[in-house]
């Protein structure tokens, strides 16, 4: 799914952290926006995704075509994976990656077996076979992220998002999660990551730069 991100304006308080951002990713595409700190890139992401939201009037944002400006983060179809993991410490592997499917309502939930099939599934996608009774105090940084980015994918989005999804890893194992966002991108997925550092950003097809809230440059690499 294409994201096309128009005009778009936030404030807190005095500080701006978008200044008019308009951006457009085609389906199917690996994009990295990148830029220091207070650059607005986290704030873009998050408005993307529907967890924060653009300052009233000042542009949209469409999922390939349809406007989703005022739609809650809930109903976008976006999964989303957190910069410091967001799991959850009291359920297993397998429960944190299910948790997505077990809230919902009875009757879009699917049945318990079509919910084992699919945790399953990204399990080995994600390469945490076994592993599934495992807490998360029980795995390393990088087995943790691979879990947050099962849980995310859980719900089968159309666009994964991701906040300095290897902030907290080193160069070696965020090398791995970076080469197994390159799976997901090379299956068809729609991914946008947010990152400072210029070494996983040149994983991605294309480089957003930002700096003070607008977009400084756009550099593209076709492999």
């Amino acid at each position: 799914m294409s994201i096309q991100v128009s005009g778009i304006r936030k404030k807190f308080g005095a500080f701006t952290a978008l200044d008019g951002v308009d951006l457009h990713v085609p389906r199917g595409k690996l994009v990295a926006l990148l830029g220091p700190s207070g650059s607005g890139k986290t704030t873009l992401l998050r408005i993307i995704a529907g967890l924060e939201f653009a300052d009233p009037g000042s542009g949209r944002i469409l999922f390939h075509g349809e406007d989703v400006t005022d739609v809650p983060a809930g109903k976008r179809k976006v999964g989303f994976v957190f910069q410091h993991y967001a799991l959850f410490r009291h359920m297993t592997v397998f429960e944190n990656i299910a948790f997505g499917l077990n809230v919902r309502s009875r009757q879009q939930r699917p049945a318990r077996s079509e919910i084992t099939d699919r945790v399953h599934n990204l399990l080995k996608l994600v390469q945490l076979e076994g592993l599934d009774a495992r807490y998360p105090s029980q795995l390393s940084g990088g087995q943790r992220q691979r879990v947050a980015i099962a849980r995310a994918l859980v719900n089968e989005p159309s666009i994964l998002l991701a906040d300095e999804p290897t902030g907290n890893l080193d160069s070696a194992t965020g090398n791995e999660i970076m080469g197994l966002f390159q799976e997901l991108h090379d299956a068809g997925q729609t991914i946008v990551l947010v990152t400072h550092e210029h070494d996983i950003a040149a994983h991605a097809r294309r480089q957003i730069h930002l700096l003070d809230g607008k977009v400084e440059r756009d550099e593209r690499t076709e492999r």
